[in-house]
Parts: C-alpha cells; sequence; structure tokens
C-alpha cells in the first residue's frame, strides 16, 4: 500500500461502461494500491438482440465482475431497469449513500449532455448527490461526509452544449492489454450485441484468440473510438509526458465538475500521480 491509498469511485449507466473509459486508469490505481469501485447504475437487461431478462442481467453481472478481477477492483450494479433509469429522488438518495458509504477521494461518471438517457441520468444523479452527501439531515441514517469529494466527467465527443474539455489526461498504454482483458470479458456486449447494433456482426471472428485481435485491431467503432482521446488531446499529453506524449496511443481523460471539490494543482498530483 502506498502511505497516501486513493479511494476512486467511478459511476457508469451499464456495466461496461466504466470499463470503456476508465478500464486504464483502474488498472494504474489498483497498481500503486488505491482502492477503485466501479459501479452500473442499471442492471444492463436491454442490452442484447436476442437475450432479454434474468439471464442477461446475471450474463452481465458476471462479465462486469469478471472484468474488474482483471484489473484487481471492485463493481457494484444497481436493480434499476436497463433504459428505464430515472433522476428520481430515490435514486438520489441511493446515490448519495453510495458515495458516503465508500468515502472515496474522487468520483468519476458520465458528462449530462450524452446520446444514452441512461447516460445522461446516471451524470444528473451524481452530480445532485455532490452537494448533499456532506447534508447531514440529507439521508441521515448514513452519516454525511465532512467535505466533497472531487468530481470529474469521463471523456466523450459531443459537442452540444458544449463540447468536452478535459483537465486531466493520462496515458495507459503500460496497462492498455489489461485494459483490452477486461473488455474481452464483456463478450455481450463487444462481440454481440455493439457489433449487432452497429452493424459489423457478421465481421466478428468466431474463434476467441481471433475476436480478441479484432477488438484490439479496432473491428468494433466503440473501442476503435480508444485511440481517438490520444490523438484529439495530444497537446495536454505532451504537456504531461514531454516528448514522450508525442508516443501514446491510448489515453484516458476527465474533466472536473464545477459541483465538487476544486481540483486544484495539487489535488490533480495527488489524485492522479502517473
Amino acid at each position: 500500500m502506498t502511505t497516501d491509498t486513493l479511494r476512486v469511485l467511478v459511476v457508469g449507466a451499464h456495466p461496461d461502461d466504466c470499463d470503456l473509459k476508465a478500464g486504464g486508469l483502474a488498472c494504474k490505481y489498483a497498481d500503486r494500491g488505491h482502492h477503485v469501485r466501479f459501479v452500473s447504475m442499471t442492471n444492463g437487461a436491454a442490452g442484447h438482440h436476442e437475450q432479454a431478462g434474468a439471464t442477461l442481467v446475471e450474463r452481465r453481472r458476471a462479465e462486469a465482475n469478471a472484468a474488474a478481477d482483471v484489473a484487481g477492483i471492485e463493481f457494484r450494479m444497481f436493480d434499476n431497469p436497463d433504459g428505464r433509469l430515472r433522476p428520481s429522488l430515490e435514486n438520489r438518495d441511493d446515490v448519495i449513500r453510495l458515495i458516503r458509504e465508500y468515502a472515496p477521494d474522487l468520483v468519476l461518471s458520465h458528462r449530462p449532455n450524452d446520446y444514452h438517457p441512461d447516460h445522461r441520468y446516471t451524470a444528473q444523479l451524481v452530480r445532485d448527490a455532490a452537494y448533499m452527501v456532506t447534508v447531514p439531515n440529507v439521508c441521515p441514517a448514513t452519516p454525511a461526509l465532512d467535505r466533497n469529494p472531487v468530481f470529474a466527467y469521463l471523456s466523450d465527443a459531443f459537442d452540444r452544449p458544449y463540447p468536452f474539455s478535459p483537465d486531466v489526461v493520462v496515458a495507459v498504454d503500460d496497462v492498455a492489454d489489461r485494459k483490452f482483458e477486461m473488455l474481452d470479458r464483456h463478450e455481450s456486449q463487444l462481440y454481440e450485441w455493439l457489433p449487432y447494433n452497429e452493424g459489423v456482426l457478421d465481421e466478428v471472428p468466431d474463434a476467441p484468440d481471433e475476436r480478441y485481435e479484432w477488438l484490439r485491431d479496432g473491428g468494433l467503432p466503440h473501442v476503435e473510438a480508444l485511440t481517438d482521446v490520444a490523438d484529439r488531446y495530444r497537446d495536454r499529453l505532451v504537456e504531461r509526458y514531454g516528448v514522450d506524449g508525442e508516443d501514446v496511443r491510448y489515453a484516458e481523460a476527465f474533466e472536473a465538475s464545477e459541483y465538487g471539490r476544486p481540483l486544484t494543482d495539487e489535488a490533480a498530483d495527488r489524485l492522479f500521480p502517473f
């Protein structure tokens, strides 16, 4: 363990969301002895074209737990119906309790402008919980935090109403193999549902080794976009890593939210020690 052990909470809408956006970061934290928990706000029951219901929920739970094992982190899933998440008071209370019980230094989640309603409402729930986690008379059975964690957004490519603007960009080439192993564990998504939804299902190889190489080579648009983060924010990588930043292939980017504790330079150095 490090002398300054961090606790990092990543809240996604679906069981594979955190892996796609912060899987590399999670591996880097875990390797340094920090604690990371991935959370899915929904049960994943809508994420398939052939399977559904309890069978799919349990399959996706098992996949997410297997991916978490690769990184050496925790995974937790809420039982909200996939595709029907609401920014309700009940769900907000669940998020408040989640954050208080875990007591994270850093909370990562979606931005509120996103194509998927579950992503948008997850973002709203996390943002709405930010200040409330410090208010003792809200959810009084769970002790309030003494101070807000730092809250930050996972990266996306949406421009309206305003584009993602990263405060921290982290190279993850050194853990890219493990990130892809994490994604490989989400078989129902990376080799079935997403290829079906994106019109490339007939291109997915049958053999496990071949389909893993297909995934790594960018056969799936969702995964091909992973290289875009490094290209989009090359100047930030060079600023952070010097000339080595020119050669980074895989990176993950994060934008501080104004609803949490400020991400000062000192806080950024502590929370992203890479």
